[in-house]
This record gives structure tokens, sequence and C-alpha cells, in this order.
């Protein structure tokens, strides 16, 4: 078994690899993104591709599958030297790649999602009841019964990753990358989505699984490659490398970063926080909120704590004005406010960082710059016409702050890593200088690295006065930059924990019996809390 306790995976494999990159080097304007890079896959094995945002995987995968020339080095598949042009030779080829964003048509049914472009014909035309019955003994063949004519959008983000899934399979992938396919998941969705891909693993195929959550590779993957400033540091069987040299590999560096705040560090940031920013009561809007209530002072973060579906996401687009409140108050700064919109949220300070940022935050196709100052270009306008000069104060300010690493300020966002991108996303509302910062799922999608930085960000910005309530699904992160937690559940305001009563085993309690037994909260908690020091002491503290 693996830590995680799930499925322990197959044991290293030593022969011939399906997939070896040697010596990979390139460069983008004379700024090498990769620099003697090496990976090598066998078939049967899950592998893991692993390192901070930026530290080159997505580099990596792209010369591999042909969106990138490498400068460098050379590339073999089955054996034989390879140099793909464009993905449809890598596809071509047997490589198949399914990435964090699935790329299906969402109002197309699953059949043809599967087949398109590659359909079984008759006497010339498309034969849809071949299309359908293959379809049909493909998901079979992984464990999933479902109407395979039905439109795919109509289906979870678990059950559209299989059938991603099921089309590298019936293209005949001999390898599937996949990048970050369980950012969306819940747990069960996660095993489901595992299941098949131990089956792939198992038909002989080869997997490049490429997270961010350790567990996962744990419970998965039979090795592991590290990359760190484009260049490979690391190449090992999973069982071979424990989490504390696998995140000291990645960062190169100790975890002392990442660590947790104590208790009391805790109550001395509860003791000088300042007035209050904000406080929501008894909110309620059918049908995921019923009667949340919370507060948030100038120079503290406040924790959203919940399972999914606990109505996190629900009270903070209520505070902002996003979502018509049906009852209940809000308060900003001690008056009573009705928030009709975001842009009423916005001119009373507030600023909303969402979960989704590909669908909710950045504008791909617009450059860093353009993506930095969205909010505030008001306020650079002049007769509708903007000042480039303040405009590039302003992103040369926070590209400096926030370590934002990119080419230029004129590249796409699209082309930066997913740290970048979300650091891009905070220095925007930054930029329009609010009193209250929703975070909701700020870590979502990105490397450990980058966590500890947007963690450490947090934390500036709290010491420095500002308002922040922080949602997060990952308590560990939680619990390392909140200073109190509030927990939901089923949409009511279950508990708040603080200081020595704020552990991750409290927060659970609470999320699981909610004001039932809060007596033993504290007990439980205080205890926890020792036991989270400690592990956090062994993984680097």
């Amino acid at each position: 078994m693996t830590e995680s306790g799930t499925q322990t995976p197959h044991a290293p494999l030593t022969r011939s690899p399906l997939l070896q990159m040697q010596d990979i080097g390139i460069s983008f304007g004379g700024v090498p993104a990769l620099r003697s890079a090496n990976l090598s896959v066998a078939a049967g094995e899950v592998h893991a591709l692993i390192g901070q945002n930026g530290a080159g995987k997505s580099t990596m995968i792209k010369i591999l599958t042909g969106a990138y020339r490498r400068g460098s080095g050379s590339v073999r598949f089955e054996g034989r030297e390879v140099d793909f042009r464009t993905p449809k030779q890598a596809r071509e080829a047997g490589i198949s790649t399914i990435y964090q964003e699935i790329n299906l048509v969402p109002f197309r049914s699953v059949a043809e999602n599967i087949f398109l472009g590659r359909e079984p014909r008759r006497f010339g035309l498309i034969d849809w009841r071949a299309v359908q019955q293959r379809a049909a003994a493909l998901l079979d063949s992984f464990g999933l019964q479902i109407d395979v004519k039905k439109p795919v959008g109509r289906y979870s983000t678990a059950i559209q990753q299989m059938v991603a899934l099921a089309r590298a399979v019936s293209s005949d992938a001999k390898m599937v990358i996949m990048d970050e396919s369980t950012s969306s998941l819940d747990e069960r969705e996660v095993e489901l989505l595992f299941t098949v891909v131990r089956k792939l693993r198992d038909d002989g195929r080869a997997v490049i699984f490429v997270s961010h959550r350790l567990d996962e590779l744990y419970a998965l993957c039979d090795r592991v490659t590290v990359m760190r400033d484009g260049q490979t540091v690391a190449q090992s069987a999973m069982a071979e490398m424990d989490k504390l040299q696998l995140v000291t590999t990645m960062l190169g560096r100790t975890l002392a970063a990442v660590v947790h705040e104590d208790a009391a560090a805790r109550e001395a940031n509860l003791a000088r926080r300042g007035k209050q920013a904000i406080a929501a009561t008894h909110l309620s809007a059918h049908p995921k909120v019923s009667d949340v209530s919370l507060e948030v002072h100038a120079g503290e973060a406040v924790g959203l704590a919940g399972l999914l579906g606990s109505g996190r996401t629900e009270t903070m687009r209520l505070m902002f004005g996003a979502d018509p409140l049906e009852q209940g108050s809000l308060s900003i700064g001690g008056e009573t406010v009705a928030l009709k919109s975001p842009q009423d949220a916005i001119a009373r300070g507030l600023a909303y960082l969402t979960e989704d940022r590909k669908a909710e935050g950045i504008v791909p196709e617009l450059s860093v710059r353009d993506n930095l100052t969205l909010v505030c270009l008001r306020t650079l306008a002049k007769n509708g016409v903007v000042d480039v000069k303040k405009q590039q104060v302003i992103v040369d300010r926070f590209i400096a702050s926030l370590g934002i690493k990119l080419r230029s300020a004129d590249q796409p966002i699209r082309e930066l890593s997913g740290g970048n991108q979300q650091k891009v996303l905070l220095a925007r509302w930054l930029a329009a200088e609010p009193s209250l910062l929703l975070l909701d799922e700020p870590t979502r999608g990105i490397d450990v690295g980058a966590k500890a930085d947007v963690a450490k960000i947090v934390r500036e910005l709290r010491d420095a006065g500002l308002a922040v309530l922080l949602s997060a699904s990952e308590l560990e992160e939680l619990t390392a930059v909140a200073d109190r937690a509030v927990v939901i559940r089923d949409g009511r305001t279950v508990a708040e924990l603080n200081g020595a009563d704020m552990s991750e085993t409290a927060i659970m309690d609470a999320i699981a019996y909610g004001s039932e037994g809060q007596s033993q909260l504290v007990e439980a908690a205080q205890t926890a809390h020792i036991e989270d020091a400690l592990e956090g002491d062994r993984h680097g503290a």
C-alpha cells in the first residue's frame, strides 16, 4: 500500500524504453527553456513527470508532441529517431495527449467525440451504428456504462476525462500523456479515473502523468522524472523516493518556506488585526447556501473550509455580488450594503480571484500586460486612451514583487505556466488596490513550489493590512496561511477555529460532525495541533 492507502503501483520496469528523450535543449528569445533535459519511459508503466511551474515539463511535452521544434538533442520512439513537426504527426505515431482543459466537443455525443475524424464507414457513408457500438464496447472495457448517444458536455468532468482516454485508446495510442487531468475531480472521480489508467498500463501502454498532487503520484506512478530550471535533476523508481526527497529535489531547497505558522504566531496575528472589513450575516441563496455567517478583519487571513459542494464558492460569489442574495445581509467597513453586481463590489474595495482561471480568469490571447491591467484600465485611461507609461510602471512593479516568470510582458498569457498565470491574475486585482481579497482555490492546478509562492504572497498581503478570505480544498494549504478557519457544511456555518484550536484534524472533525460535539473539538484540536506540527517537521520544517 502507498501512503495514501490506495493500490500499490507496479515495480519499476527495466526493459528497453518506449520513449527516450536525450539532451534536449531549446531557447526562446535567447533564453534557455531546456538544457540537456532527459526523459525515458517504458511501455507498461505510469511515469510521473514533475517539477515546479516553469521547470520545463510543458516544454518537454510540446517538443515530444510536435508543438515545438527542439534546438538540440534527440528523441527516439519505439526504437527509432523521430522529429515530429506537428501534433498530428505525433498522434499518427501513437502519442496522445489529454490536457487539463479537456479537448472535447461538448454538444457532440460521446460516441462522436471518441471517433471524431476516424468514423467507421460503410459504402462511403459514416456507419453511426458501428460508431455507437464500438464506443459503448470501449467504455464498457473501462467498466463504464453510459449512454454514448448523449452529448458529452452533459457528463461530469471525470466521465469526460475517460471519454478522452477512450479516444486515445481507439486511435491505437501507444503512449498517453495526462497533463493535470485530476485537478478538477473529487476523490471518488480520481479513483475511477485511476482504475482506467491502471488498465491502460496493464494493457502495455505507457502513461506520462503530470500532477502536482503528491499522494496521487505515489498511488499511481511506477517511476518519476523530476525537472528543475529546464534540466532533469532526478530519475527514480517512485518507491525509492519519499515525499520529502521528492519535494526537496523539485525545489532545490528545504521546505522551511512552506511550513505552518504555529499557534502562537496565529494568536499574535489575531491580536494585531485591524477593523472589521466585511461581515456576512445569515447569508442564504437556494440551493447551495442556507445560513452562512462570517467576518474578516483588516490584516487577517480567514480560511473557508468545507467539502466539495459545501457552498464555499457560492458564498464567495454572494459576497462579491456575482449571484443574488435571497436572505441575510452584508456590511463593509461597518456599513450595510446591497451588492447588485461585481462592479458594486469592486467599487467597495472587493477583489475576487475565482477558482477556474481558464474559464473565468485569463484572456488567453491577450498579453500578460493587458491581462494584468484589465481591472484598472479606467484609472490608466484618459479620453479613452491608455497611458502606456503608467501601465508599464504597474506591470513592472507586480512582475517584480510577485516573482512572475516570463519572457516579456507582451507575450500571450496562455504561454505562461499555471502558477505564473495565477500570479498575473492576483496582480490584476492587487493593481486595483482592494481592501478585501476573496481567493477561491488559488493554488488549484499549480505545483508545490508555486503553491509556496502563493502562500508567501498571501501572508505578505495580510501583514500589509489587507483582509483575505481564502477557500481551499487542501487543508494543509489553508492552515499554512489562515489565522482563523470558518467551516461550512451543507451551506451552513458549523464551526469557527483559531489559534491552538485550529488544525487539519480539528477542521475535518468540524466538517464531519458540524456543531454536534463542539465541546470535544478544542481538546482534540490541541492534540492534533501537536501532531500536525510534528508532521510538518517530518516533511521538512
